[in-house]
């Protein structure tokens, strides 16, 4: 996809710099990456904090388990 973009100059050099991209594009991609998986992470978060896990077996239940 090509797109067309006003970024200031001084940002895109210093996430090249950063990312030690070889260009703005792999800059960019690199960038891009990082923002999308640090927020999937903060919503996996959110999610678990909203409905905390909740272990139905304790430890000894599984050695027990896992013996069998």
């Amino acid at each position: 996809m090509k797109v067309t973009a006003l970024i200031e100059d001084e940002l895109i050099q210093e996430v090249i710099d950063l990312s030690g991209a070889k260009n703005i594009t792999e800059a960019l991609k690199i960038a891009l990456n990082d923002y999308r998986s640090r927020k999937l992470m903060r919503n996996y978060s959110n999610s678990i904090v909203a409905e905390p896990l909740q272990f139905t077996y304790g430890a000894k239940q599984l050695r027990d388990l896992n013996q069998k």
